[in-house]
């Protein structure tokens, strides 16, 4: 599969209608801070296309978020229907105290 034959979306758009960012500005500061990865290589520019199988690494709340594409996605709609668009590959660890 080419990169050409297979659905991409901008950057920016995609992290807000993922739901990762709250804007569509606040996902662009993000990624033009130069915080974001896309397939380990560093992106500035927040039309940079993505898609499925592109795997995103950025800080969200305190930690580091590692995610896969699943789906370029259509819309900003529910956190449900965000959800659908990418598979979490650093999933929260619980707080659970050693020796518990």
């Amino acid at each position: 599969m080419t990169q050409q034959t297979r659905p991409q979306i901008r950057l920016d758009k995609w992290l807000w209608q993922a739901r990762f960012c709250k804007s569509r500005a606040v996902a662009a500061r993000l990624v033009a801070g130069g915080h974001v990865r896309v397939n380990a290589d560093k992106v500035r520019k927040t039309a940079h296309r993505v898609g499925p199988g592109d795997t995103l690494t950025f800080p969200q709340g305190g930690g580091i978020r590692v995610i896969r594409i699943l789906a370029p996605g259509t819309r900003r709609g529910p956190a449900t229907e965000a959800q659908t668009l990418y598979e979490d590959l650093a999933p929260a660890q619980d707080s659970v105290p050693a020796g518990g």
